[in-house]
């Protein structure tokens, strides 16, 4: 495997004193933290859509990128071209895992048997590839967005032959991602929303959407898939109102169609941020809910309304997230997707391994500092100080259901008024630098 990069040797672990842009700083594989290997802690995975479908174009310009696997003028050469040099990436890289959707593998044919034959070809070479090289599918996932006949949505589409028309798509999605050993396997609604209410139904639509969601769920049990099923919050881009806002409104989804027991999130960061989040807060509520799956790892621009998708280097960010997920009990079917592209000005090939070692290094990083700040207990304490009165006396009787609001006015008659304390918040943020 020396075809597509051959200017690039396999990545290594060279210590934070390295001058060299080609290797990792901070993120040794084998490394043990926390009782577990670093890469066991972060499950990286590449995903394919971005890094290798991407090729810079955005709403006012076309590509530009140029990929030798990417000039084949026959469709599924260039397929075939792709998923080598995919493979090629992975393994210099030294991912152990990576993502799809159907449509970045293998083009779109005539008609869906055509299609679905072309799936079987590029899910045959990938299983092939994986053999050889040892990586595994992180998950799978299907492109029901970008296609003419999806302009209204998928499940949610106002025709039923369009409804008929995903669920066929995400059928064989799903069994090739089985068929792949994946993990798991994420619905992403990229145009399940609406931009006006004056032709929406919007019950209607949900209500749709909860049965597509419940089918889904029976299939993965006839086919035998154990991995786990993700639903990934997004606010908006391209709809107005996208129905998978955010974690919260995922969570009212699954609990009102009776989807909790068998779906997860998979949080993006991103897409926290356009929701007005934090990305800390998305992985907090979800795994607050138990919900916590998987994690689209990249950053938006703060100066830009829109999913930037760039490539995470803020250490602030990797730090509260792996202390969040590693509070939570880290990644099991999951792991950290690097859903995230070059800028349009990063051409170069060598471009896509830069970006990736520092996503990696960052979130090493990250890792060690949630170590730091997990071990020293710090903020557990200053938390459980915050809470105290939750522990016994009144706050104990009221967790346990054994308060009214007549006992509360008595209690609050002979008491007074309530003591209160410092939330302590610029103590904590100074101490959070400091692990930083």
């Amino acid at each position: 495997m020396n075809q597509y990069f051959p200017e690039i040797k396999k990545i290594t672990y060279q210590g934070p004193d390295s001058k060299d842009p080609l290797s990792f700083k901070h993120y040794n594989p084998d490394e043990i933290v926390l009782g577990k290997k670093m890469a066991d802690h972060l499950r990286f995975a590449v995903c394919y859509w971005h890094t290798f479908k991407g090729l810079g174009d955005d709403p006012f310009g076309g590509p530009t990128m140029i990929r030798n696997y990417n000039q084949s003028n026959e469709p599924m050469q260039c397929a075939r071209d792709t998923m080598h040099a995919a493979f090629e990436f992975f393994t210099k890289l030294g991912v152990n895992f990576w993502c799809f959707h159907d449509r970045d593998i293998a083009p779109e044919a005539d008609n869906l048997a055509e299609t679905n034959e072309r799936l079987d070809e590029m899910t045959s070479l990938a299983k092939k590839l994986q053999n050889e090289t040892g990586l595994s599918l992180l998950w799978g996932t299907t492109n029901a967005f970008s296609h003419r006949r999806f302009l209204a949505g998928a499940s949610t589409n106002p025709s039923p032959d369009v409804f008929a028309y995903a669920a066929s798509q995400v059928k064989k999605a799903m069994e090739i991602t089985h068929e792949l050993g994946g993990q798991g396997y994420v619905f992403w609604g990229g145009r399940e929303g609406y931009d006006t209410l004056l032709n929406t139904d919007m019950k209607r639509e949900l209500d749709h959407m909860g049965m597509f969601m419940n089918m889904a769920v029976d299939h993965k049990k006839k086919i035998g898939f154990e991995g786990d099923l993700f639903i990934e919050p997004k606010p908006k881009e391209p709809t107005k109102h996208q129905y998978d806002f955010d974690a919260g409104s995922c969570m009212a989804f699954l609990q009102k169609y009776n989807l909790t027991d068998d779906f997860k999130l998979n949080i993006e960061a991103n897409h926290a941020t356009l929701a007005a989040h934090t990305f800390q807060h998305e992985l907090e509520y979800a795994a607050g809910n138990g919900m916590l799956g998987s994690v689209d790892a990249n950053r938006g621009d703060m100066l830009l309304g829109w999913d930037t998708d760039q490539f995470p280097t803020n250490l602030y960010d990797s730090a509260l997230a792996m202390y969040t997920i590693l509070r939570a009990g880290g990644f099991s079917s999951g792991g950290l997707n690097f859903d995230a592209k070059l800028r349009r000005q990063s051409i170069d090939p060598v471009d896509l391994f830069y970006a990736h070692i520092a996503a990696m290094d960052c979130f090493a990083r990250g890792l060690k500092i949630a170590e730091r700040m997990i071990s020293d207990g710090t903020f557990e304490d200053n938390l459980k100080k915050r809470y105290a009165g939750w522990d016994t006396g009144l706050g104990a009787k009221i967790e346990a259901g054994k308060a009214d609001f007549q006992k509360l006015e008595q209690y609050t008659i002979e008491n007074g008024e309530p003591e209160l304390q410092s939330g302590r918040q610029e103590m904590l943020e100074n101490i959070l630098n400091g692990y930083i």
